[in-house]
């Protein structure tokens, strides 16, 4: 049996991409937005501002389910034809880092070969981003640095326990 997961994307924009726009394309092909976090700056790095401009900004946005496991390649190609879908000049608009969650992990899609990200399927790694221990996600030391800095630990919470209450596991 395929493990139930919370499907989310860590939405990264340009602060002149509403987050209504990005909501409605992701639910076109993922289902109902059941979370909305709060924009927050990407400060962490410069290196997407080339393509993307300054000032921008990372949300979480999680999907009302069930979804399993298994959605990890097919949704990170669906989020690379989105991207390419947003794009103004050939420059991207959006860059959708999907993953999921379950009680004891979270995993997001990468197209990047590193040596923690298992190889899956068409060009799709599944990497490890953290782990649930002592009440939190606890990150890695190769997971995103706004990841580790702990800015999304309440959307990670939120999404467990709707994952969770869900499953009939409240108290996990």
């Amino acid at each position: 049996m395929v493990p139930t997961v919370k499907l989310f994307i860590a939405v990264l924009s340009a602060p002149t991409v509403e987050l209504e726009y990005v909501a409605q394309l992701t639910s076109e092909v993922f289902g109902s937005v059941e979370y909305r976090g709060p924009p927050r700056p990407f400060d962490v790095t410069t290196y997407y501002e080339d393509e993307m401009g300054p000032g921008l900004v990372r949300y979480i946005l999680g999907f009302t389910g069930p979804h399993t496991a298994d959605i990890l390649v097919g949704a990170k190609l669906a989020c690379i034809e989105l991207e390419k879908g947003s794009s103004l000049d050939g420059k991207r608009t959006i860059n959708l880092d999907v993953g999921y969650l379950d009680h004891n992990k979270i995993v997001l899609a990468s197209t990047k070969e590193a040596g923690q990200k298992i190889y899956l399927d068409s060009g799709i790694y599944a990497d490890l981003a953290a782990r649930y221990a002592r009440g939190a996600y606890n990150p890695f030391d190769w997971s995103f640095p706004d990841f580790k800095d702990g800015r999304y630990n309440s959307d990670f919470m939120t999404l467990r326990s709707s994952l969770l209450h869900h499953a009939g596991r409240a108290h996990d």
